[in-house]
């Protein structure tokens, strides 16, 4: 049995009601991992599009159908930590995995979860990266694309949108020499499911999963477009596939003629202000870090 024909005959743990926003990528990302990682798991979700679009039960008959944590925003790692001690006095083997958006990770959570990933806690971490947080308006936060329009870099006369580049979780995650890191995306299912059960079947150590989310209300996009666009942000080199394990970088998925990145960006309303030369400085970044991990992969091969 090849892993799609696995998730399609695994049992959804989702309740029909969740009523995430129509082309949601975290809550796909929600639906599959639960389907991978089956009944014997525990999820921690802190404030934000999953609690909102009633994963929690907040809304009538909506939830997971599995034991659900809430944790503040900015301490999802280390409520985990307390979550998995509980389960172990308790005589339990149960899995325990945070499900959180990139602003709970990369900014007012980062320093729980580089302290969980210092000491190596037994957790599976997933980051769905959808370019910022979804509270009052689509707000900026460190993982949101630089020229990116948000409610709260807005376009204008004295900026083009926010102004810093991207923050890199998974480079920085796998420089805290865990036991796994990982990009993950939607549109190559085959590669998201290998990836979730490698973390799932690993005894002991800190395995992080960072997963490209389309998010069709912050970024101006077309509901039906979202694995459209999951798909090209890998085809762009915007967000390749790749793993590290063992000190050892690889790229799953190679691009051997990859589409230029406005491509990518065109598709996106959150973008539709950039001039010609905004995209070229884009192209030249996506360039500079994807031969940036080409260079890390090759020395981790000869070693």
């Amino acid at each position: 049995m090849n892993y799609i024909d696995k998730l399609l005959q695994s049992e959804d743990l989702v309740s029909p009601g969740i009523s995430a926003c129509q082309g949601c990528g975290a809550e796909l990302i929600l639906r599959t991992a639960l389907k991978i990682m089956g009944k014997d798991t525990a999820v921690v979700i802190p404030p934000g599009c999953m609690a909102g679009a009633g994963a929690v039960g907040w809304n009538f008959d909506n939830g997971l159908k599995v034991p659900v944590h809430i944790s503040l925003l900015d301490n999802t790692a280390a409520f985990m930590t307390g979550v998995k001690t509980m389960y172990e006095l308790s005589g339990k083997d149960t899995k325990v995995v945070g499900i959180a958006g990139d602003g709970a990770t990369s900014d007012c959570g980062f320093q729980s979860l580089s302290g969980a990933a210092e000491r190596g806690e037994d957790l599976i971490y997933i980051c769905y990266d959808n370019e910022g947080y979804m509270n009052t308006g689509f707000q900026r936060s460190g993982t949101t694309s630089k020229g990116s329009s948000t409610s709260t870099t807005p376009v204008g006369k004295v900026i083009k949108g926010k102004e810093q580049n991207k923050k890199d979780l998974p480079m920085i995650m796998a420089d805290h020499d865990i036991a796994y890191t990982a990009t993950l995306s939607p549109a190559y299912m085959q590669d998201f499911v290998r990836k979730l059960e490698k973390a799932v079947s690993m005894k002991g150590g800190f395995r992080y999963l960072h997963i490209y989310s389309p998010c069709p209300t912050g970024w101006g996009t077309a509901p039906e477009c979202s694995i459209d666009i999951a798909r090209k942000a890998v085809q762009t080199n915007f967000f390749p596939l790749y793993e590290v394990e063992n000190h050892k970088y690889t790229i799953n998925i190679e691009i051997k003629n990859p589409q230029p990145v406005s491509e990518l960006i065109k598709q996106m309303g959150k973008f539709r202000h950039l001039a010609e030369e905004d995209i070229q400085e884009m192209q030249k970044m996506v360039d500079k870090k994807y031969n940036k991990l080409k260079a890390l992969a090759a020395m981790s091969q000869d070693n």
